[in-house]
């Protein structure tokens, strides 16, 4: 069993957090997922070498993290190195300037079970460092020592890098992660929440992962700042209390494309209805629902202010519409049938 933290690799280091278990998987990273797994358990097999591409803040270095520890469990002596591109790049021009490139080379190019390289975008424009790293990388594959890299494009959108390196990392299998999904952003939540014993009601997690929606680090630094609100004026963590704590990251992350007209016209659309039943003072189900999961998407997807969606729903009391916020956001967590209309409205969005 590793110590939990920082461990050393033979080169880097990795943290113990960052395991395979501790990944929450959604269908945008199943693939990533498995054939890091893959090639955790079987270093130097069929998925090598590796690329895992995607944007920042998706688990890519989580994922490389937990190849790590996997050899590591497997194989208590397995040779890792663990390092970012930048890093490469840093060590290569002190070896340079040192005249020590030839113990740069037999540093990077022996010794290694497996090379695990983040960002590898960082070489681009870099001549001289790129080209120490295609030689240390023909070097490692050929020696089939597992190699797995990182970066935040597909190999044939790395424009800056030259086109030899790009043709190698196409060779390999690349996969990519994708944001993940309402649920899968709930479950990082709760299992975020779950390791730092804090509790943080569902609504709570709902309303942070229905605005979050690209960024898991985001998602858990949502949670962090949560946690120090709370620690340090005593409260307990709510609603209200949240939206308050978050409001400038919960207003980074609207929609400034979406218009509280365009939000109306979808919702009418879905629920075949028209405008005027919509912004209806008829407090029928079949009205009253879909209005108040408009607003709850005015205020999701649009910068307006409580009064001015009212204003926009027939000139309503902004009451109604914080009373209509509150009760989809606790809809949502208990009924799957209003979960899915305000998914697929959001879709159609």
């Amino acid at each position: 069993k590793l110590q939990k933290g920082l461990i050393k690799c033979t080169s880097g280091y990795v943290d113990t957090l960052h395991t395979f278990e501790g990944f929450i998987v959604s269908s945008g990273t199943q693939f990533a997922h498995a054939a890091a797994k893959a090639a955790g358990n079987f270093p130097g097999g069929k998925y090598n070498p590796l690329l895992i591409y995607g944007p920042s803040g998706l688990g890519k270095t989580h994922l490389l993290h937990a190849i790590a520890i996997q050899m590591l469990r497997n194989n208590p002596q397995a040779r890792i190195c663990y390092l970012s591109a930048e890093q490469f790049v840093n060590e290569f021009i002190e070896a340079v300037k040192n005249k020590s490139t030839n113990h740069f080379h037999s540093r990077y190019r022996t010794g290694f079970d497996a090379f695990l390289i983040d960002d590898i975008q960082y070489l681009g424009g870099k001549e001289k460092s790129e080209e120490e790293f295609f030689h240390t990388f023909n070097h490692l594959f050929g020696t089939h020592n597992q190699v797995v890299l990182t970066s935040d494009k597909p190999p044939k959108d790395l424009h800056n890098l030259e086109e030899r390196l790009i043709t190698r990392l196409s060779q390999g299998l690349v996969v990519d992660v994708k944001p993940p999904d309402l649920e899968t952003r709930i479950a990082i939540l709760k299992a975020k929440a779950e390791a730092e014993d804090l509790y943080v009601p569902d609504e709570v997690c709902l309303m942070i992962a229905g605005h979050i929606r690209n960024n898991v680090r985001e998602l858990e630094g949502a949670l962090v700042r949560l946690s120090a609100e709370a620690s340090i004026n005593g409260t307990e963590i709510t609603l209200d209390m949240a939206r308050e704590a978050l409001s400038d990251m919960l207003a980074e992350n609207k929609n400034n494309n979406l218009s509280i007209e365009s939000i109306n016209k979808s919702v009418c659309q879905y629920f075949k209805m028209t405008l005027a039943e919509l912004n209806s003072k008829s407090r029928e189900r079949k009205y009253s629902e879909p209005r108040q999961i408009a607003m709850w998407l005015s205020r999701k997807y649009t910068k307006k202010t409580l009064p001015e969606i009212a204003a926009a729903f027939g000139g309503k009391d902004h009451s109604t519409v914080i009373h209509a916020i509150k009760k989809i956001e606790k809809e949502m967590v208990i009924s799957p049938t209003l979960k899915k209309y305000v998914e697929d409205i959001q879709q159609m969005l």
